[in-house]
């Protein structure tokens, strides 16, 4: 890609968000962390257990779910910042890779716009950082 095509593609995204910010003033100010509090990421075996295949064990595994749930929350776009956040600490928990998660959220870009996509990586990458920070590691 040329410089050129960064620039308008930067250009397009950040009018994205302040388009997605008009529409969700509501957003504002919310501490997204607080929500974090509330309901941390779960041990595997009980992700497993609450959303897996206890009720229908031909059905889909936690891991799954996850990344289903983290399609549906990119479409939502900003609204859904403080469940994105979580659904992705409980994606990871659950296996999910973190090539997983962004290539759902990429794949979303068709349906919910390249803002919704935008906000879902830059939360998405937020979760891995923190996650890696967690963990010791320098690079996630």
């Amino acid at each position: 890609m040329t410089e050129a095509f960064n620039q308008l593609f930067k250009q397009m995204m950040e009018q994205g968000q302040q388009m997605a910010k008009a529409f969700a003033p509501a957003l504002e100010g919310v501490d997204v962390k607080a929500f974090e509090k509330l309901f941390p990421a779960m041990p595997k075996e009980m992700l497993e257990a609450f959303f897996g295949k206890t009720f229908n064990p031909e059905g889909l595994d936690a891991r799954t779910r996850f990344l289903v749930t983290v399609a549906a929350l990119t479409v939502l776009g900003p609204v859904g910042e403080p469940q994105m956040r979580l659904t992705v600490q409980n994606a990871l928990a659950a296996g999910a890779t973190q090539r997983e998660i962004a290539e759902v959220i990429w794949q979303m870009s068709m349906f919910g716009g390249l803002p919704a996509m935008q906000k879902a990586l830059e939360i998405a990458q937020a979760v891995f950082a923190e996650a890696a920070e967690k963990s010791g590691e320098k690079d996630a």
